[in-house]
């Protein structure tokens, strides 16, 4: 299958570069996945599209002040780090930028002064990465070294990472966190969950949806995009998730009783699928998922998702496609361009029932 198939026309303009005030005043979009229906509303509206059994699964990840800024510690060439995954002894797999002259050996500082200021009494670096090994696509593995706390030097050097297409300054920080997030590990928001408050999600408790949680940490395999020319040669980087036995037994119970499991985020569709067992039950577990859907693939949780509108030719966009079918898929997101939608992280939502 070609991965052209899951190309189309966005003009730049429609990519939207800050969030609303208002978490759930985007609009939403929905589509049948059976006929092929579109609809256009007000994201508010989408209860009118869930039903009292039905359960909500979201993710509640954290992301993390993924984004360092520093210097090569030889020559003070500004370099920039994404840190992905955390590896064993202080070790990261992260992204670096540029990547040609981030070789193995070389060592970055984080805070503090220049090297070139050293014998002036500048401060001396509060983060020290050393790059370890190399990968494909400008992934490094690094070592750092440091005093004090990792977390809480991050917290203090560290900024939110905002996707490449996005390029204005996020006004605060939460705003690119869901309500619900709480265990900390993303590289990246679960973007179809920022369209939440708590009142909202409060609405729709008191009418009879349920809620459950999984977490899977976004990383490099979510955002990588596709290099090869066939879906089928494209390999996804793992991703940390969690199910719990509350969640399994939750959404085992709704499906029992004929209720939709209702995905917020393609983050959360990969983790039920990953953790589900031949038999279409939920299994609680944690570990590492790989998990690549695209077109053939058979849902064995998911029933609905709500998502926000995707990248071309990526992955997130054949999941939905393996959803709802991609002509179906590629004919809403024509009517989404010709409506002047909002697009990708920041922008409006899209419901596949």
């Amino acid at each position: 299958m070609q991965v052209d198939f899951f190309d189309y026309h966005l003009p730049e303009s429609l990519i939207a570069q800050t969030p609303l005030p208002d978490r759930t005043a985007s609009r939403l979009l929905t589509l049948e996945k059976r006929t092929g229906e579109i609809g256009h509303h007000k994201f508010e509206q989408l209860e009118r599209y869930l039903e009292a059994g039905d359960v909500l699964v979201l993710n509640d990840t954290r992301v993390i002040p993924a984004r360092l800024f520093g210097v090569k510690a030889d020559t003070g060439a500004k370099a920039e780090v994404l840190l992905l995954k955390p590896l064993e002894g202080d070790r990261w797999e992260a992204l670096v930028r540029p990547a040609k002259r981030l070789k193995t050996g070389t060592v970055l500082h984080f805070g503090g002064g220049a090297p070139s200021e050293a014998d002036r009494g500048a401060e001396p670096p509060l983060l020290v990465a050393t790059v370890e090994s190399e990968g494909d696509m400008g992934s490094r593995v690094l070592r750092f070294s440091y005093e004090g706390i990792f977390n809480e030097l991050l917290d203090r050097l560290g900024h939110m990472p905002l996707p490449p297409y996005i390029k204005e300054q996020l006004p605060e920080r939460e705003r690119y966190q869901t309500v619900y997030a709480k265990h900390q590990g993303s590289a990246a928001a679960p973007t179809a969950g920022l369209h939440f408050t708590q009142d909202y999600l409060n609405r729709l408790e008191q009418k009879g949806i349920q809620l459950a949680y999984v977490t899977l940490h976004v990383g490099l395999g979510t955002f990588r995009p596709v290099g090869a020319e066939t879906v089928e040669q494209h390999e996804m980087h793992e991703e940390y998730y969690e199910v719990s036995a509350e969640t399994a037994n939750l959404v085992n119970a709704v499906k029992r009783k004929g209720g939709r499991v209702v995905a917020v985020g393609t983050t959360s569709a990969r983790t039920l699928e990953t953790a589900a067992g031949e038999d279409g039950t939920l299994q609680a577990g944690s570990g590492w998922t790989g998990i690549f859907i695209y077109p053939g693939y058979r849902f064995r949780i998911v029933g609905a998702l709500l998502t926000n509108f995707h990248l071309p030719k990526s992955t997130l966009l054949m999941l939905i496609s393996a959803l709802a079918g991609r002509e179906n898929v590629l004919a809403a997101y024509r009517e989404a361009v010709e409506r002047e939608y909002r697009f990708f992280s920041f922008g409006d939502a899209m419901f596949i029932h």
